[in-house]
C-alpha cells in the first residue's frame, strides 16, 4: 500500500475527511497513477493557490453571486503552524464549538502532511459539485 494511500485512510478513520472525500482522493490517486504510466504527464508537485468556485446558473432564483476565491497555499500553511500554538484545552473547546455549529473538524487531528497530501490530491483532481442551482469546483493549481 501506498503511503498517500495509507494517509488518506488515516485521516478517514481519524475523521478529518468523509467517506465522499476519501474516495475522491483514492480515485485522484489511482487516476494519477494511470496517467503517468500511460503518458508520462507531470503534475505539479508545489500547487501555490486553493481555488474555491462557485458558479449560480441563469435562471436560478437567490441573491448570490459567483464566487471565485483563490487562496494562496502559503497562508493555509502558516495557519497550521499558528493552530499548533493553541492550547490543548483551548482546542477542545474549539471543536466542541465548531461541532455545535455543524463544521466537525478535530483541530488535534490534522498537521501539516495533512494538508500538503490534500493540496496535492486537489492539484491533480478537483471536487466538483453540480446542482440545479450552481456548480462548486475546489482545486489546486
Amino acid at each position: 500500500m501506498s503511503e498517500q494511500r495509507k494517509k488518506i485512510l488515516e485521516m478517514l478513520a481519524a475523521g478529518t475527511i468523509n467517506a465522499d472525500e476519501a474516495e475522491r482522493l483514492l480515485a485522484a490517486l489511482e487516476n494519477n497513477g494511470a496517467e503517468q504510466t500511460t503518458n508520462k504527464t507531470q503534475i505539479p508537485k508545489n500547487p501555490k493557490f486553493l481555488h474555491v468556485k462557485v458558479e449560480k446558473y441563469l435562471g436560478s432564483s437567490g441573491k448570490h453571486d459567483n464566487v471565485d476565491i483563490k487562496i494562496p497555499i502559503i497562508l493555509l500553511k502558516a495557519g497550521m503552524k499558528l493552530g499548533s500554538m493553541i492550547p490543548e484545552d483551548s482546542k477542545a473547546d474549539l471543536n466542541e464549538h465548531l461541532n455545535g455549529k455543524g463544521i466537525h473538524v478535530d483541530l488535534n487531528s490534522i498537521d501539516s502532511k495533512d494538508i500538503d497530501m490534500i493540496m496535492v490530491a486537489l492539484s491533480e483532481s478537483s471536487i466538483d459539485i453540480d446542482t440545479d442551482k450552481e456548480k462548486v469546483r475546489i482545486f489546486c493549481a
